[in-house]
């Protein structure tokens, strides 16, 4: 199996990513509650500490009479919880301080923490006697406090962001499966494969997406198998139009060799009696009526040679060149008829299929013409513009339904040929009458590479 490509992969970072960064939203926005909460319930705490402190130093005010008492009477107790006691003279020296704290000693908040955390307290300044007392709140413990419980908490919350991080990319990587296999499928697919079917997974948006993908490859794998079909199809007929052609050709070679030979023994036959018969007119006029009929005769197999043979078969002329020498043999067969041929100039090095392939088109629309036109006037063109061929038989006849339905063999061959040239047929009656047949072929490339620019010569045969 091929290696997954990038889409799935960025698509499930980006889920567990946003599940993530939720929860970590969500733990920012405890953790600032939790700080408003915190620092309140600090300034409360060592409020109600100055307080009880504040009240305690008023109320053993007169159990000292002198300041050294007083100094001595403060010093007995110590540390005043969450405050510093300072003493000072009426000179202003410091008299006393009271003892840092203990608790948690050595150890402090990191200053942003503290800074945050940290309210604002109001010191009490009061005179007793010679002394002067500030009663200052100290909320360092406090905070350090809150900073054990920030650290502590802080650290579930990363190691939970870990796990739910993990949990959601499993699951999504779980549930992505089977798009997973739908990509290796297509990726099969572009390659050719079309016999990979994707199973159903029970999620009812995947098995959707797995239905359309295995009905768009069945689809391919029968268009598959119709295009060869088709091209075995197209082979066979490639073949088949070939041997015909051989067989036109070696029945065009029998009767010339045979019946021309034939013919112009009885011709000689014929010559020789009518010199000897001069005297009988009997004779001399049957001799006279066999010359005639063989020539009649002769000229008939020519005629048929002239549709089973290519004009210029064994020759070495353009395609224009044969295409009007058969409309000018052609004319010659039917003398009744209006024929004018206006044909444009054509590269000399055209394949011989591509040349067959018109003049076969050329020749059964003028057979149509003489079979069921009943035509006066037939005009052919023949246009090469934007590296295509365009040849176009026009007639002035009845005209005929061009429907594919009521076609005879003669068209269906031609559609055949056009089709296998990759070219385009189309036949319709003009709103003027008759009928009319365009054949467009497109040239094949070489040939337009290796044309002249200034090849184009069309020119106009008018043949009664």
């Amino acid at each position: 199996m091929p290696r997954s490509l990038r889409p799935p992969a960025l698509l499930r970072t980006r889920v567990t990513a946003l599940v993530t960064g939720l929860a970590a939203l969500l733990l920012i926005g405890a953790a600032v509650g939790w700080t408003v909460t915190t620092r309140e319930a600090i300034h409360e705490e060592i409020e109600a500490a100055s307080k009880v402190a504040e009240q305690w130093l008023q109320a053993t005010q007169s159990d000292a009479a002198t300041a050294p008492e007083r100094l001595a009477l403060i010093a007995s107790v110590g540390r005043l919880r969450a405050n510093t006691l300072e003493a000072f003279d009426t000179d202003g020296a410091l008299r006393y301080r009271s003892p840092g704290p203990t608790y948690k000693a050595g150890r402090d908040a990191p200053a942003a923490f503290a800074t945050l955390l940290t309210p604002v307290f109001e010191e009490r300044v009061w005179q007793e006697g010679a002394l002067t007392l500030r009663l200052v709140p100290d909320p360092s413990r406090a905070v350090l406090d809150a900073w054990d419980a920030f650290a502590f908490g802080a650290g579930w919350a990363l190691a939970m962001l870990l796990l739910l991080a993990l949990a959601v990319r499993h699951a999504t990587a779980r549930a992505m499966a089977p798009l997973t296999a739908l990509e290796n499928a297509l990726h099969e697919t572009a390659g050719g494969r079309f016999d990979i079917r994707l199973p159903c997974t029970g999620s009812g948006e995947l098995d959707r997406l797995a239905a359309r993908y295995n009905h768009m490859a069945e689809q391919l794998d029968s268009t598959l198998v119709r295009n060869a079909r088709l091209e075995e199809d197209q082979a066979f007929v490639r073949a088949l139009n070939q041997r015909l052609e051989d067989e036109r050709r070696a029945i065009a070679r029998e009767l010339h060799d045979e019946f021309g030979q034939g013919i112009t023994a009885l011709r000689a036959i014929a010559g020789a009696i009518a010199q000897r018969s001069a005297d009988n007119a009997a004779l001399h006029g049957s001799a006279q009526a066999l010359i005639a009929m063989s020539s009649q005769l002769q000229d008939n197999v020519r005629s048929i040679l002239g549709h089973l043979r290519r004009p210029d078969a064994n020759a070495d002329k353009p395609l224009h060149d044969a295409l009007r020498a058969y409309v000018a043999h052609w004319a010659r067969c039917y003398p009744a008829l209006s024929v004018a041929a206006d044909i444009d100039a054509l590269p000399a090095t055209l394949p011989d299929t591509f040349c067959l392939t018109v003049l076969r088109v050329l020749q059964e629309s003028l057979t149509n013409v003489a079979r069921h036109a009943d035509a006066h006037h037939v005009h052919i063109s023949g246009t090469r513009r934007d590296g295509s061929f365009t040849l176009c038989v026009r007639d002035d006849g009845r005209g005929f339904d061009p429907a594919p339905g009521h076609a005879g063999y003669g068209l269906t061959g031609m559609r055949e040929r056009i089709v296998h040239a990759r070219g385009t047929l189309h036949i319709d009656r003009p709103a003027t009458g008759g009928s009319r047949i365009t054949a467009c072929l497109p040239l094949p490339r070489q040939t337009i590479a290796a044309a002249a620019p200034g090849a184009d010569t069309p020119t106009t045969e008018d043949t009664p």
